[in-house]
């Protein structure tokens, strides 16, 4: 054999092992995202339970909901571009302490440090909204 024809060999081997690996990679893309979206859709089908169980749904409990749709979306968005939304990110964490900040409220019934820090917390995330959302429309 000639050193040229084993080069050639070599070379047709490797991409065909590169070509498996990335359909291999993308097989498991898109099982996770798959399995990602079934558990969102699973929690939130038995956060409603509880709330149809309870026989109400507090604030805490429509916020939750809207939690499970901004990740669903998100993976929707993500299946769909291949791009992860960091702006649904922010969102989801602007709404989980939003919950966090009404059940403090809720539970103690006064102000303190905590409904502050949380509220900040709050202003700085849609500041870095404002920031994500100025500098896409520059580039």
């Amino acid at each position: 054999m000639k050193p040229q024809h084993l080069s050639e060999l070599r070379e047709t081997h490797k991409a065909w092992i590169d070509e498996l690996g990335n359909l291999l990679i993308e097989v498991f893309h898109y099982l996770a995202l798959f399995v990602i979206g079934a558990s969102i859709v699973w929690s939130a089908v038995m956060a409603f339970a509880g709330m149809i169980t309870n026989g109400n749904a507090t604030i805490g409990d429509i916020l939750l909901l809207f939690i499970y749709l901004e990740l669903g979306a998100m993976v929707g968005i993500y299946f769909q571009t291949n791009a992860m939304p960091v702006r649904c990110l922010i969102f989801i964490a602007i709404t989980a302490l939003s919950r966090l900040l009404i059940a403090d409220i809720q539970a103690h019934h006064q102000a303190g440090m905590g409904i502050l820090f949380i509220s900040g917390s709050i202003l700085l995330l849609g500041l870095s909204t404002l920031v994500i959302a100025i500098s896409k429309n520059k580039s």
